[in-house]
């Protein structure tokens, strides 16, 4: 009974977030401005992260949770240099 509530729970949590995946994805090709598309990446990073999260739950393997960090590591220093490059124009001084 457990295990089948876990299942529908971690079913409805991955079409959520894929659902927040797409929604992402629309505002990265419409945003207006480029701040608007560097904070879609950031938020499309940080659903990533979430669904790599629950594949780990799922699968119940910790090599999920190890990529979910990696993830969260690159995807901040992306943010970082996204806005830097947008702010001055160069990346590296």
């Amino acid at each position: 009974m457990t295990g089948s509530i876990l299942t529908l729970a971690l079913g409805f949590a991955m079409v959520c977030v894929s659902l927040s995946i797409l929604l992402n994805l629309f505002r990265l090709w419409r945003g207006p401005t480029s701040a608007d598309r560097i904070l879609a990446v950031d938020t499309l990073t940080i659903n990533a992260i979430a669904l790599v999260v629950l594949f780990g739950i799922a699968y119940a393997t910790a090599s999920y949770f190890e990529a979910a960090l990696l993830l969260a590591m690159v995807g901040f220093v992306g943010t970082v240099a996204y806005c830097k490059f947008l702010l001055r124009g160069d990346i590296v001084e």
